[in-house]
């Protein structure tokens, strides 16, 4: 039963990635394109869970930058700006400060063809390092080393299914008090999204996307749900929106998304 909760979770569920198709967290298979940078910059403002008492808020600035390295090789750093509001009991209401930052890789394994049923499969590894105040509990205090794979499919031509699996092997999945934060053990994680064009400009979608540790229970866990979409104002740059509803205590109660990307 220990192994099969992970396990199930892994398979419907996901945490939040260093890179993703914004405003969604589930990672796409593409990589940026070779010599060029792909930036992403979106601001989640978050509800928190009971339990995160006396916080109450949580803010979150983030900044990704890709640079494709080949064709099939990408690599990319990530920076929070994260803000902590809580009630009128806690020391200090408002906290603000630089979170943890990543530094990862991607590698596109398998492009997906026209008439094929293999899809494509690309592998991503990245490293978090504790750069955020444990004190201001703004970082884990931890090094994350993260390895998990992406499936990404054709349903119809205007349609594409997303399904992200992996694992945490030291560290934790947590970015200021969202997600996992258990100090030891595996942090198993999973997502799954499906996303439409509706026009050659506008995509929509939904995703489901969760954590769960070896050592604790489920409701310590993480289990969220978006629904969002982007724009495509040109073929350079790109608006992102969405809302988040999320249950357990590593997931926000409510929140939502607002960003941008843009490629050079």
């Amino acid at each position: 039963m220990r192994i099969l909760i992970p396990l199930l979770t892994l398979i419907f569920t996901c945490t939040a990635v260093a890179s993703a198709q914004l405003p969604f967290y589930t990672d796409d298979a593409d990589t940026t394109e070779k010599g060029k940078f792909h930036l992403e910059i979106y601001n989640e403002h978050d509800i928190l869970q009971r339990g995160a008492y006396p916080a109450k808020r949580q803010n979150t600035l983030v900044f990704t930058l890709n640079y494709g390295v080949t064709k099939k090789l990408e690599v990319g750093v990530n920076a929070p700006v994260i803000t902590l509001s809580s009630s009128r009991t806690a020391t200090h209401r408002t906290v603000t400060g630089q979170g943890d930052t990543q530094v990862g890789v991607k590698y596109n394994l398998v492009d997906e063809r026209e008439g094929s049923r293999m899809p494509a499969l690309s592998a991503v590894f990245y490293v978090e390092a504790p750069t955020g105040e444990v004190k201001k509990q703004l970082g884990s205090g931890l090094v994350d080393y993260y390895l998990y794979g992406i499936v990404q499919k054709s349903v119809t031509k205007k349609t594409k299914l997303r399904l992200n699996g992996g694992v945490l092997f030291s560290g934790n999945s947590s970015t200021g008090l969202i997600g996992v934060q258990a100090e030891r053990g595996q942090v198993f994680t999973g997502n799954i999204s499906l996303v439409r064009d509706f026009t050659d400009r506008l995509k929509l979608g939904v995703e489901i996307f969760g954590a769960l540790s070896t050592r604790e229970s489920l409701s310590r866990g993480q289990l969220s749900t978006q629904l969002g979409g982007n724009f495509n104002f040109t073929e350079k740059f790109a608006l992102s929106f969405g809302i988040l509803a999320g249950r357990f205590t590593a997931s926000p109660r409510a929140g939502a998304h607002l960003g941008f990307s843009y490629d050079f």
